[in-house]
């Protein structure tokens, strides 16, 4: 059974750090498998988003709004990935969800729940 769980979410001032970690069972997390792994987010009201996206290649990306502030990165030996996230702000409240994506596959996480108070 594929699972992906998420953690280290909470409740943080605004310019606080969280780590949120995306812990994988059932599957080899490495994007030697999957062609896409990241975070994405969804806010109140709001359709979900990409967030951070390791690529096929070792590459990253990430959207404008966190550039600058959150990390990717993942450990294989670990089979978890990572998002850490700095100088938060009320804008990056939302639900944090990891995703590992294939051509025939396509896995979510449960969603962790980060809350930037102003």
């Amino acid at each position: 059974q594929v699972q992906l769980v998420e953690s280290g979410g909470g409740l943080v001032q605004t310019g606080g750090s969280l780590r949120l970690s995306c812990a994988a069972s059932g599957i080899t997390f490495s994007i030697d498998v999957y062609n896409i792994m990241g975070w994405y987010r969804q806010a109140p009201g709001k359709q979900r988003e990409m967030v951070a996206t390791i690529i096929r290649g070792g590459g990253t990306n990430y959207a404008d709004s966190v550039k600058g502030r959150f990390i990717i990165s993942s450990d294989n030996a670990k089979n978890t990935m990572y998002l850490q996230m700095n100088s938060l702000k009320p804008d990056d409240t939302a639900v944090y969800y990891c995703r590992a994506r294939a051509p025939d596959r396509d896995y979510w996480g449960q969603g962790t729940q980060v809350t930037v108070s102003s």
